[in-house]
């Protein structure tokens, strides 16, 4: 590319800077024919121009580095519109209504801090049992362990479970009767 200025006809960064000063507006507003979002246009402009920077050896072998740059926004721009345009389809496709969350009563919010207190191989098991609903050799196979080892994990989890509820339980009938 020749440069206007003798000076920085050779150092890339120059010769960027200047055709960012002299060719920025008109980059933006070929994307923004594009994509009709003038701050999608500017990213287009300015990713266009850190492609350059990467490359810099292309800009100062073209003839014309703005048509060139031309290019590059442009492509850039329509790439992101064919991203847009893909993402809208999947989304559409894939949009379902979301799974309502459980309210979170009293009694649930009892039950997983019980579990939350348990420890971590019986309280491994026992969300997984109960609030995922798996079998017991699926929790063994999930978890790395014998079925037997599961099955004791569940049944002193149960327990431990009876126990923190039932202390719960009174605690909460207490406080209301105070």
């Amino acid at each position: 590319m020749a440069s206007t200025d003798p000076a920085t006809a050779g150092d890339p960064r120059m010769v960027l800077e200047q055709l960012y000063r002299a060719a920025a507006p008109r980059l933006v507003v070929a994307a923004y024919a594009f994509t009709g979002d003038l701050g999608e246009a500017q990213e287009c402009m300015q990713e266009a121009f850190v492609r350059a920077y990467a490359h810099p050896g292309r800009i100062l072998q073209t003839e014309n580095p703005v048509g060139w740059m031309r290019i590059v926004t442009v492509n850039i721009a329509r790439d992101r519109m064919r991203r847009k345009r893909r993402f809208a389809v999947l989304h559409r496709l894939l949009a379902t209504t979301p799974d309502p969350v459980p309210a979170a009563t009293p009694d649930r919010v009892a039950i997983l801090t019980a579990i939350r207190v348990l420890p971590a191989g019986q309280r491994e098991t026992v969300a997984l049992h109960y609030l995922l609903d798996l079998a017991v050799d699926e929790i063994a196979e999930l978890t790395s362990v014998s079925v037997n080892t599961a099955k004791s994990r569940l049944r002193r989890g149960r327990a431990a479970l009876s126990v923190l509820l039932s202390e719960e339980s009174v605690s909460m009938t207490e406080a209301r009767n105070d």
